[in-house]
């Protein structure tokens, strides 16, 4: 019976400003892993969902890191490559008091940038429910790029669903148009799509969740979750159902990072577990917002009893969409 989840990306080094300010004037960091695919591995892990990455990992203290602690966690890493020819990328994030951290990156060439079609000749989806990808991995190269292209055609061959959060980042791209070209083909080769409404402005030109997710169903999409933040999110289905659920409230925000992640790990979680698209939505919404409480990327990924205690807090009652 296929149960586990594939997530395809790049984990990498995280190294988290001890002090708020400029990252040029920080002094000590705290040591993590980062990566938006790592991130929703994690968030599924802790709601007792099982897990399995692909990626490849070059010789150094961070692939190894990285190795070890996917262990620790319980994620399958049995279709984890490791190269000797390159080294595991990394990354830096200042801490900050309001609106987004500073991000600086150290993974041009690294060994998950290598990803190509023909690393994945052998993947096993023999056990999978569903493949999650983001827009980050076929940012990284042309061969990241065909790889993303050849694993969905490999999941829509063997029935398996595909998830998609694009995920923009600007910087890792060659351009603007090839980021919003080759992002909006994978998002109508996906089942579950699930962009923001900031970066519909930037793949569409809109600012209209419903035009958008109207957008993606007819190119395609089965499934589209828009976020809209502090309001919570839109959907829609292939089905012509669709609505709004609110956002939960948090009275402080400690960093935006990672908020993105929990909610596809929410989303995703719940569609597994046979939950109604606006049940999933909500776990969506609950997950990001508890994310948004915490200063690493995925530290604050909540288990089940702490999500459910969360969602049951009057304190954090939904606000209106």
């Amino acid at each position: 019976m296929p149960k586990n989840v594939l997530l395809v990306g790049e984990p990498m080094g995280l190294f988290i400003a001890d002090n708020p300010g400029p990252l040029e004037d920080v002094g000590s960091y705290t040591f993590a892993i980062a990566g938006a695919e790592f991130n929703v591995a994690v968030g599924l892990t802790r709601l007792g969902h099982e897990a399995a990455f692909l990626t490849k990992l070059g010789p150094d203290p961070f692939g190894a890191r990285i190795l070890k602690l996917m262990a620790e966690i319980g994620i399958d890493t049995s279709q984890v490559i490791k190269t000797t020819e390159r080294n595991t990328g990394f990354m830096l994030k200042s801490q900050v008091t309001s609106g987004d951290p500073e991000i600086y990156y150290f993974r041009a060439g690294s060994a998950a940038s290598t990803l190509s079609p023909e690393d994945l000749v052998n993947v096993d989806l023999s056990q999978c429910a569903l493949v999650h990808l983001t827009g980050i991995l076929p940012a990284l190269s042309d061969s990241c790029r065909a790889a993303t292209l050849d694993l969905m055609g490999q999941a829509k061959d063997a029935g398996v669903a595909i998830s998609f959060d694009c995920n923009l980042r600007p910087q890792l791209w060659p351009d603007t148009q090839t980021m919003v070209d080759t992002t909006n083909a994978l998002a109508a080769l996906s089942d579950i799509f699930l962009p923001g409404i900031n970066e519909c402005e930037v793949l569409l030109g809109t600012t209209d969740e419903q035009a958008a997710a109207a957008h993606y169903l007819e190119t395609g999409s089965k499934l589209v979750i828009v976020k809209l933040g502090a309001k919570g999110a839109y959907w829609a289905s292939a089905t012509g159902e669709s609505g709004y659920v609110p956002g939960f409230y948090v009275d402080t925000i400690v960093d935006t990072v990672g908020a993105g992640d929990g909610f596809a790990a929410g989303v995703i979680s719940a569609l597994l577990e046979h939950a109604s698209i606006p049940e999933a939505v909500r776990r969506g919404c609950a997950i990001g917002a508890i994310q948004l409480t915490s200063r690493g990327d995925n530290e604050g990924l909540p288990c089940r009893e702490a999500l459910e205690a969360f969602m049951n807090d009057p304190a954090h009652a939904p606000q209106e969409a």
